[in-house]
């Protein structure tokens, strides 16, 4: 019997998910902060529905998009976990940042979690990847600019 989308996985039920082993989820939560599931009695892990979103798209960042971890840790301070989520759900870059810069400016976070559950892709996958292909050339470009600032 398959759980309700809204029920908590131990490890293996969220390493079974994502096509993780079991040892990588404990090193991911050593490498991102924002990774912290319940923890029980004898050290069991619960991860909540949010947790396995958040894994979702830090693993299609790392394996699908190439990222390293610290560009996934840089990304997930400068745009935040719910932007990481929406990645990982495979939602186009062009809806999702309009819509959450648009919620977080209003500062409404119903209307940004509404913003963020709307935006639906409309790319096509080669579409998709040359998006993805851009934002990692433009923050690769901010990174030398940050460089350049600082000397």
């Amino acid at each position: 019997m398959d759980k309700s989308p809204d029920a908590f996985r131990t490890i293996s039920e969220a390493a079974e998910e994502l096509d993780l082993p079991q040892h990588v989820l404990r090193f991911w939560e050593t490498r991102f902060s924002t990774i912290k599931p319940l923890k029980r009695g004898g050290g069991r892990r619960y991860y909540r529905p949010e947790d396995v979103m958040l894994l979702r798209g830090i693993r299609h960042l790392l394996y699908d998009q190439g990222f390293t971890i610290k560009g996934v840790q840089r990304i997930i301070k400068e745009q935040g976990p719910r932007y990481v989520i929406a990645v990982g759900e495979g939602k186009g870059l062009d809806e999702i940042l309009p819509m959450i810069e648009q919620a977080e400016n209003a500062g409404d976070e119903a209307e940004l979690e509404e913003a963020e559950m709307t935006a639906s892709p409309a790319l096509d996958e080669e579409d998709r990847h040359r998006l993805s292909e851009v934002l990692r050339e433009l923050l690769e470009c901010k990174r030398i600019l940050e460089r350049a600032r600082e000397h």
